[in-house]
């Protein structure tokens, strides 16, 4: 397989309204962005990836698009956005862009001339349906929503919505919409940017077949339909192809067999991929799950295509909090998931804040939640006679809001983010875990996140290296090597809150990075230790 700069690169993304407040509003901004991009350079990073900032009501924090080519209000300016990718750039940094093109917001010129009429000339760009005995098409769920179809009384037709009532999906089918869509990406990819991370990007074909599913909650039959590659490989045909970018697609509903055929590299459609099997699978921590996962997408993919290897984002409860210990182990467990993403085969990133090991949050009300997914799936339940105490206490884990609070800077008012009052609640743990505190200690997770960026980027192994799992039935430690010609490294990790003795040989390794002081032949409780040989 080809080696390129993509797969030896670093992914930090920065979630912007929660990163970095310069004009007092409250909210994160792209200039925030530019001050802190010495501070992402000086972690190892390469690439930054930006959650949208394009024109957009918010009912989804920026997913529901009114105009692809200006920059909203609360983000700053174009101007902000090119002296910061002017910056990037100087710094040797990288930039991605999310690239959102299976809906738009309903306030987008094409859906406000679409609904107009039947006969408008952008009708075609989204998808409409008669109603059936007065009501709706079918029984098909969304993300954030009972119905995938709205009423337009209007027309009296309703619209698809895979996500929620204002995220009208396009019609993919309709060919001048997929090419207002390339001249949009050319319009960016011109500017400089480096790629796109391509938000749910298979769900872009629609099923055809509009009987009713079985068990609608399954969400699977929205991804994956006839009709996808062909739009991919045309996209790449028509975009892609005639620039030095990187592209990662987040593909949901996809198992290894499924995902290599949008990563396959003789296939032409995408770099990589953001597969959900941990985090759908997954709601708490499940060693022997996560490792037969592991081993599946590697295989599946080895000699073919390139893995993506993440387990929090700005969707996903922070990582320590959800598959680590979060209390008196925060620290070792940090940076035993750390070495966990940086060490297994695929490009590791980096969500904001998880450098310093920030934690999810409890909040006492659902009126302290802004995740829209989480607010209406209280709503239906508790419409539906449920206890609301219990309906809080069942959606606080796994709500988004876990990783959008803001990026905690210091121990100062609002963690050093805003002077103002921030657009969503600090997590309280602030006054301590900070980055400037964090830096200050002895056991920093930054630092550690440095050593261990530096040691991948200096050797090849654990790029490129073929991967072999040592002790897949062990439900707490996880040991596994990774070795390229005659380089070689062994990774040992105990997940779990107790002593356990170190289960395969270390004779003839260096140790070269460790989490905790330990010399002993136990592991202690959340110890992670990387060793290394060279063979002849």
């Amino acid at each position: 397989m080809e080696r390129i700069w993509w797969k030896e690169a670093i992914v930090y993304q920065v979630y912007w309204r929660s990163f970095f407040d310069t004009n007092g509003d409250g909210y994160g901004d792209l200039e925030g962005v530019r001050q802190k991009l010495t501070y992402i350079k000086e972690l190892g990073a390469d690439v930054v990836w930006l959650n949208p900032f394009y024109v957009s009501p918010d009912k989804d924090n920026g997913y529901d698009i009114a105009d692809y080519y200006c920059v909203m209000e609360k983000a700053g300016t174009m101007r902000d956005f090119e002296r910061l990718l002017e910056e990037a750039h100087t710094l040797g940094l990288k930039v991605i862009l999310d690239l959102v093109v299976n809906h738009t917001s309903d306030q987008h010129p094409w859906f406000l001339e679409a609904r107009t009429s039947i006969d408008s000339p952008k009708r075609d760009y989204y998808i409409w349906h008669d109603p059936v005995d007065c009501k709706e098409p079918n029984n098909w769920r969304s993300y954030f929503a009972p119905s995938c179809w709205e009423h337009d009384a209007r027309t009296n037709q309703y619209y698809y919505h895979s996500f929620a009532v204002e995220q009208p999906d396009l019609n993919w089918e309709n060919e001048e919409l997929r090419h207002e869509i390339y001249k949009m990406m050319r319009f960016w990819l011109d500017k400089g940017i480096d790629g796109f991370r391509m938000d749910v990007i298979n769900l872009l074909a629609k099923r055809q077949d509009l009987s009713d599913i079985e068990n609608p909650y399954d969400l699977s039959y929205l991804a994956n339909n006839p009709g996808i590659h062909e739009y991919l490989q045309e996209m790449h045909e028509e975009v892609l192809k005639h620039y030095d970018c990187m592209t990662v697609g987040e593909i949901p509903f996809v198992t290894p067999e499924e995902g290599v055929l949008y990563v396959d590299e003789t296939r032409h459609e995408l770099n990589t991929l953001f597969h959900f099997q941990i985090a759908d699978e997954m709601p708490s921590w499940d060693m022997l799950r996560f490792k037969e996962i592991q081993r599946d997408w590697y295989e599946g993919l080895k000699g073919k295509g390139w893995n993506s290897q993440f387990l929090n984002n700005h969707d996903h409860t922070r990582q320590v909090t959800r598959y680590g210990n979060d209390a008196e182990h925060r620290i070792a467990s940090a940076k035993l998931l750390a070495t966990l993403t940086h060490t297994l085969p695929g490009i590791p990133y980096i969500y904001q804040g998880e450098e310093i090991g920030m934690t999810g949050v409890t909040f006492d009300s659902i009126d302290d939640y802004q995740d829209i997914a989480m607010k209406n799936r209280y709503v239906e339940e508790v419409g539906k006679g449920q206890d609301p105490k219990v309906v809080l206490e069942s959606l606080r884990l796994l709500s988004r809001d876990n990783s959008r609070t803001p990026m905690q800077w210091n121990s100062f008012r609002e963690a050093g983010f805003t002077e103002a009052v921030p657009w969503m609640t600090v997590n309280p743990n602030y006054v301590d875990v900070n980055v400037e505190a964090d830096l200050l200690r002895e056991d920093s997770v930054f630092r550690y996140y440095q050593k261990l960026i530096q040691l991948r980027k200096s050797n090849e192994a654990l790029v490129y290296g073929e991967f072999n799992d040592l002790i897949p039935k062990n439900k707490s430690l996880h040991a596994y090597e990774r070795f390229l010609g005659r380089d070689r490294f062994l990774v040992i990790l105990n997940h779990s809150d107790e002593d356990h003795l170190i289960p395969v040989s270390t004779e003839s390794y260096s140790l070269v990075l460790q989490n905790l002081v330990n010399e002993t032949d136990h592991l202690q409780p959340h110890e992670a230790r990387i060793y290394q040989k060279t063979i002849g």
